[in-house]
């Protein structure tokens, strides 16, 4: 039996770069915010009408935050949700290696 070489090309770790779009790191940053509200939420085991009272927004926002639609949402807004939740948020301003990209967001554990 043959196998076949499957072809295939490594990604950057942004799939938004990898798409050629524009903004792409602001994009990848906004995403892993969102991932990050969408998981505190998620270990709270609230209701959509509850997360909706908590983030100030309307249900059918708390539903495409829950389905993954963070570009519905500006990244101060994501900000602002991660606030309502009460966690902690660090910016931290360094020299940029080659290759590396220009925004970067690290995640703690949303059980914190």
């Amino acid at each position: 039996m043959r196998h076949k070489k499957i072809k295939f090309e490594e990604g950057s770790g942004n799939v938004f770069a990898d798409l050629g779009l524009k903004d792409s790191d602001e994009l990848f940053a906004r995403a892993q915010i969102g991932y990050c509200v969408h998981k505190v939420v998620e270990a709270k085991n609230l209701k959509q009408r509850e997360i909706a009272a908590v983030l100030g927004i309307s249900q059918s926002d708390v539903s495409h935050l829950m389905n993954g639609h963070y570009s519905r949402f500006t990244t101060d807004k994501l900000l602002d949700f991660l606030k309502r939740l009460d966690r902690k948020v660090t910016i931290r301003i360094g020299p940029r290696k080659a290759g590396e990209p220009f925004q970067q967001v690290s995640l703690a554990s949303p059980k914190q």
